[in-house]
């Protein structure tokens, strides 16, 4: 038997805010999750995004405590290029997300680039590119 990655699951703070992050990067929730508890979006390939508010969380793990402060999960999100990491990194941060790290073309070969979600945990834009350079 050999386990297979299904899911990821992210403990959020607001799942208003979270779901409409989400869905401003192309992430499918369905009406209404914004609403609920527990949402989840399947991504290609068949694996899905889940998020849970720290209530439900404490509904079945009655002592969970959130860790102090973000950058709990980080999320690496393929772009069709290097202008897109530019354009989408770009909206976002005119959106008012918080910019963690501008566009560069990073030594290993891709545009990358770092934003948090609403709960301060990273979503990392990256596509390949021409070379690699220092942080913009």
């Amino acid at each position: 038997m050999t386990a297979r990655c299904d899911a990821i699951g992210l403990v959020v703070s607001d799942m208003a805010a979270s779901v409409a992050f989400y869905r401003r990067l192309g992430f499918a929730f369905p009406e209404g999750a914004e609403e609920q508890g527990h949402a989840e979006a399947e991504l290609p390939g068949g694996l899905r995004l889940l998020l849970d508010t720290e209530e439900v969380v404490r509904s079945f793990h009655p002592g969970y405590e959130a860790p102090a402060g973000g950058g709990r999960a980080s999320l690496a999100l393929r772009c069709d290029d290097a202008d897109e990491v530019d354009a989408l990194y770009a909206e976002l941060v005119a959106d008012g997300y918080h910019g963690e790290l501008k566009p560069w073309d990073a030594v290993w070969g891709q545009r990358y680039a770092v934003v948090r979600d609403p709960d301060g945990n990273g979503v990392d834009l990256f596509a390949p590119s021409e070379g690699g350079g220092t942080p913009g």
